[in-house]
């Protein structure tokens, strides 16, 4: 088969992991397929061709109109018997054969509006583009993969997907992570609880950071660690909520980021919703004691290897972090299932469903 790969994402933190694990695992995996992996300037000369992974450069800007006229074009001058959006952003006027990645339903779920630094009116505009580009990714692609269960039964309740052209691929921790980890960032001490990821509302860090003011009364030298790419939304938390050991690191690289997870007395999820959860797979892999919300995927990630709580209950948040504090017992027992429960998952399995789902969509 000659299969395309829309690798524009490549360099975006969460979509980004998805596809170089893909293509990294596709590589070691497929040797008969030949593979085009469309590119920005940015990424086409950095990466490694093989003799069938070539690159392709596609250097359009993703949700705009130059990739929806240009892109479907140049994927077409390929002759390619399938394409792989990774993401639900997808050229509308493509005709061919395509499948496609959708990581979760955030955006349709939760009114995003308080969460842009747009206008009302070029949010709305967005937002029905987004919807419009989404249905028919989901409706005219001939299969559909996913991260979870949790986001496939979203799919067939909400959009009224056919359940057999879904298929769950879940995802797993790079080899990176599981190297040895480097310095802790400087301000960083013991006893603390860390957080990593984006502060979109969803993510519920404000309901955190309201639960350590609460654990700190207690906890007289207890810091919260959160890490994450600076964003406006960061910014807009961080002014609101200002205290001597509340630690914001900004973005870390792997090896400090490997450190602060092993560190940790506890790693808290608090997010509403989420299609996977890569991080408090992570964190059970270098093994650290988890406590999670008990909403979206998280539970079908976490397992018997989690203490979940209600993420709307602020005491309840607090009450199941303040038992993994006190108790050793319990922590250990958590570390031990996260390091069982971890072993489910890998991204060269992800790969090879995904490969027996590019053979089913050519015959189907």
């Amino acid at each position: 088969m000659r299969i395309g790969i829309d690798g524009r994402f490549l360099n975006e933190s969460g979509v980004g992991r998805y596809i170089r694990n893909l293509i990294s695992n596709l590589k070691d995996l497929d040797k008969q397929n030949q593979y085009f992996i469309f590119l920005l300037k940015e990424d086409y000369e950095k990466f490694t061709e093989t003799k069938n992974f070539k690159k392709v450069l596609a250097d359009f800007k993703w949700y705009g109109f130059i990739e929806q006229v240009k892109f479907p074009s140049l994927l077409k001058k390929y002759n390619l018997d399938l394409v792989h959006f990774p993401h639900f952003n997808f050229p509308i006027f493509y005709k061919n054969n395509f499948i496609v990645t959708i990581h979760d339903l955030i955006h349709q779920h939760f009114n995003m509006e308080h969460s842009t630094t747009h206008g009302p009116l070029i949010y709305k505009l967005k937002t029905l583009g987004y919807r419009t580009v989404f249905k028919h990714a989901v409706n005219k692609s001939s299969q559909i993969l996913v991260p979870s269960e949790y986001v496939r039964k979203q799919l067939i309740n909400d959009w009224k997907i056919n359940s057999q052209k879904i298929t769950v691929t879940a995802e797993g921790v790079e080899d990176s992570l599981l190297a040895k980890g480097g310095e802790l960032p400087d301000g960083v001490r013991k006893p603390y609880i860390f957080f990593v990821g984006n502060a979109h509302p969803h993510k519920n860090v404000e309901g955190l950071i309201k639960a350590f003011l609460i654990l700190r009364k207690k906890y007289q030298y207890l810091q919260l660690v959160l890490a994450g790419k600076d964003s406006y939304f960061w910014r807009k938390l961080l002014e609101k909520y200002q205290h001597s050991d509340i630690l914001y690191t900004g973005f870390v690289p792997d090896k400090k980021l490997v450190t602060l997870y092993k560190e940790a007395d506890v790693y808290v999820e608090p997010s509403f919703e989420e299609g996977f959860g890569i991080p408090i797979l992570e964190a059970m892999a270098l093994g650290t004691a988890v406590v999670s919300s008990r909403l979206g995927s998280l539970p079908e990630v976490g397992g018997d290897a989690v203490l979940y709580f209600n993420p709307n209950d602020s005491d309840d948040m607090v009450n199941k972090i303040s038992q993994v504090l006190n108790s050793k017992k319990l922590r250990k027992e958590l570390i031990e299932n996260g390091k069982k429960r971890v072993k489910l998952f890998s991204w060269k399995k992800m790969a090879e469903q995904t490969l027996e789902v590019y053979a089913s969509s050519n015959r189907s």
